[in-house]
């Protein structure tokens, strides 16, 4: 069946998404373009609903619910994977600010010339 291939490679490249964690200008643009091929399947199927009766039958999968339902699973996947790498991002990030902070406030001197030499508005 066609399906299963297409699944465990969707499922490799949700592996390889999240062992490889970064984000690249590459990584957007594919992803960007996955999102653009998704709302136009989705008009599509919104405006002949018989065509995914008829793709989830060419893939090996006997009605178009399953397939959508399959599709929405693998597409949750990649979005909790996402958000995953997104708000370890933002962890990292907020660790290194809250370091830089308290290194700024344990030099009492160092904040000081910082206050002179910043102009005020």
């Amino acid at each position: 069946m066609i399906i299963k291939l297409i699944l465990v490679a969707a499922l490799a490249g949700a592996a390889v998404t999240l062992v490889r964690g970064r984000r690249t200008a590459l990584s957007l643009l594919v992803r960007r373009a996955l999102t653009l091929g998704v709302l136009a399947a989705g008009v599509v199927a919104v405006l002949f609903p018989a065509t995914v009766t008829e793709v989830a039958r060419a893939v090996g999968v006997g009605r178009g619910t399953d397939l959508v339902l399959y599709l929405l699973v693998v597409t949750f996947l990649f979005v909790s994977i996402s958000l995953y790498l997104r708000l370890g991002e933002m962890h990292d990030r907020y660790v290194e600010l809250a370091r830089r902070v308290a290194l700024h406030e344990a030099d009492p001197d160092a904040h000081e010339t910082n206050r002179r030499l910043t102009p005020r508005r």
